[in-house]
């Protein structure tokens, strides 16, 4: 199994940046995917995860209204736009994938990782 992560980049606060996730070697249709980001320092928190068929999805607080996932099941491929970042957005981001389909996506729930991309965003 492998996620890809790609679009990661240097912007500025209020840029934005679109990160995707190419995934292969499983069935992507029957995964949640989900964002994570991990800042200098710090633990790696979840962002954003959407549901096996793109219907649903959930936030974290701090990204709510901002950031948005979606996912093309026909390119198994699950995005990450990300609108009006700040500089505590900075962070590696990574891609997982959950076979679960209820209950939160914690980093204990993740059966597969990405191996990150980086996002910085300066003021």
């Amino acid at each position: 199994v492998q996620l890809v992560e790609s679009g990661g980049g240097s912007v500025q606060s209020g840029d934005s940046l679109r990160l995707s996730c190419a995934a292969s070697g499983l069935t992507f249709s029957n995964y949640r995917m989900g964002w994570f980001r991990q800042a200098p320092g710090k633990e790696r928190e979840f962002v954003a995860t959407i549901s096996r068929g793109g219907v649903r999805t959930y936030y974290a607080d701090s990204v709510e209204g901002r950031f948005t996932i979606s996912r093309d099941n026909a390119k198994n491929t699950v995005y990450l736009q990300m609108n009006s970042l700040k500089p505590e957005d900075m962070a590696v981001y990574y891609c997982a994938a959950d076979q679960r389909s209820v209950g939160p996506m914690t980093r204990g729930r993740v059966d597969y990782w990405g191996q990150g991309t980086q996002v910085t965003v300066s003021s």
